[in-house]
């Protein structure tokens, strides 16, 4: 039991010092783990890709197990070591969070919504989400900003804070390899649409808990919890995305606006469903609007994933 409690506290200081560290100094701008990361992964598909479902499989095994795998080593190695194990756990919250650069790219766009400077937030855009700048208005714009941040939040934040609450520093940098390999091959394009099945689907299954958390939060942080209720229940499940449905849903409910409709990724247009139609139409204030509710749903996050170890800790001496 002794054990257990120490390894909660780890996890409580190592992410409480995780997060401080990113609202300090956001990613680092060179020499970044996820990017590192994504060179190595790009190198093993160059050695690994073929037309075929196993083959992705293998290449989502490689990359995103041996990462976990080099996570657990380290937190083997300084295992017994509380300060070791607060700063390893507190480096490796640090390197695969995104929420401070996540919204310092959603205010320039915004910042450059309002002067407008059309040129200027459609060559930040990408840098946010992939969508095609060039064939979107100011405020198709100012929804694409508010719609990423949304389900960055999900992605870049709150999951990895589940599976780290989970599985400690294996789950961190495991979810975010999970996440990042979807993002680099999980797409339905013609390369990746057998290669990149197995990744698209292990980051819908490791992606679940986290976005249903950031759901529920962003419902219970928002400014309108039944609008973010009633959004939820109507709509997610229209979403292509079985994660992102419930997580935009309810930032569009939170913040009464419409989130979905007509998108270009690449050139490719889809159609996507309306979300929160109820709701008004995006603008340009509401991008701070949603920066603001990520970070509350971040501090919200935390406090969720320590208290659940408390609990869960709680249960386990009752049985015993």
């Amino acid at each position: 039991m002794p054990g257990r409690s120490a390894a909660t506290g780890v996890f409580a200081y190592g992410a409480a010092a995780g997060l401080a560290a990113d609202l300090l100094l956001g990613d680092p701008r060179r020499g970044h783990p996820v990017a590192a990361f994504g060179r190595t992964a790009a190198a093993v598909e160059r050695l690994l890709w073929r037309d075929h479902r196993g083959w992705g499989a293998l290449h989502t095994a490689v990359c995103a197990g041996g990462t976990a795998a080099l996570g657990a080593l380290a937190a083997r190695t300084v295992r017994g070591r509380r300060t070791a194990s607060v700063a390893l756990t507190a480096a490796s919250v640090w390197a695969v969070v995104g929420g401070t650069t996540l919204g310092r790219e959603a205010r320039a766009i915004g910042e450059a919504l309002s002067d407008g400077d059309l040129d200027t937030a459609r060559e930040r855009l990408p840098h946010l989400c992939g969508r095609d700048p060039h064939s979107l208005d100011g405020p198709a714009m100012a929804r694409a900003v508010v719609e990423s941040v949304a389900e960055n939040t999900s992605d870049a934040v709150v999951g990895a804070l589940v599976w780290g609450s989970v599985a400690g520093v294996p789950g961190l940098v495991g979810f975010r390899a999970v996440n990042t390999l979807d993002a680099m091959v999980g797409h339905k394009s013609p390369r990746y649409r057998r290669f990149g099945w197995a990744s698209a689907r292990l980051d819908d299954l490791a992606g679940w808990p986290g976005a249903r958390l950031t759901a529920v939060l962003a419902t219970v942080g928002g400014g309108d919890p039944r609008g973010a209720l009633r959004a939820w229940r109507a709509d997610a499940a229209k979403h292509p995305s079985p994660n992102a449905g419930p997580v935009e849903a309810t930032f569009a409910g939170a913040l009464g606006v419409r989130l979905g409709g007509t998108l270009s990724y690449g050139g490719r247009v889809e159609h996507r469903p309306v979300l929160n139609g109820e709701g008004r139409d995006v603008d340009v204030a509401d991008i701070e609007r949603a920066v603001r509710l990520s970070r509350r749903v971040t501090g919200l996050t935390l406090a969720a994933c320590v208290g659940g170890r408390l609990v869960r800790e709680a249960i386990k001496r009752r049985r015993i």
